[in-house]
């Protein structure tokens, strides 16, 4: 005697946020190129590579450039305008607007 079984499909829908998580957590690539000929002479080639992925992901990659950027470190913050530095900047700034003004005009 021969049992059958159905077989049941999972016919959920897919919202944006779950599709969202898994490009997120996977990683997308999309990848294109532009070339611009003129009788056979190429004259423009335009690669565009675009990764979408979660930051874990792209570390994971060894895609982190942003750890070793100044502009994202906190370690590396600007200093601090002190009263000296700002007194020094002050006579600097005195000294070239007397040399600007004593400079000969020329009409």
């Amino acid at each position: 005697m021969a049992v059958q079984r159905s077989m049941q499909h999972s016919v959920g829908s897919t919202n944006l946020a779950d599709l969202l998580e898994r490009i997120l957590d996977k990683g997308i690539v999309i990848a294109g190129d532009i070339r611009i000929s003129l009788v056979d002479v190429e004259l423009l080639t335009i690669q565009l590579r675009l990764v979408i992925c979660s930051v874990d992901k792209a570390q994971e990659m060894g895609m982190d450039w942003w750890v070793n950027n100044p502009v994202f470190s906190k370690s590396q913050a600007q200093p601090e305008l002190t009263e000296d530095k700002f007194d020094t900047i002050m006579r600097r700034l005195d000294g070239l607007e007397k040399t600007y003004q004593s400079a000969p005009t020329s009409d």
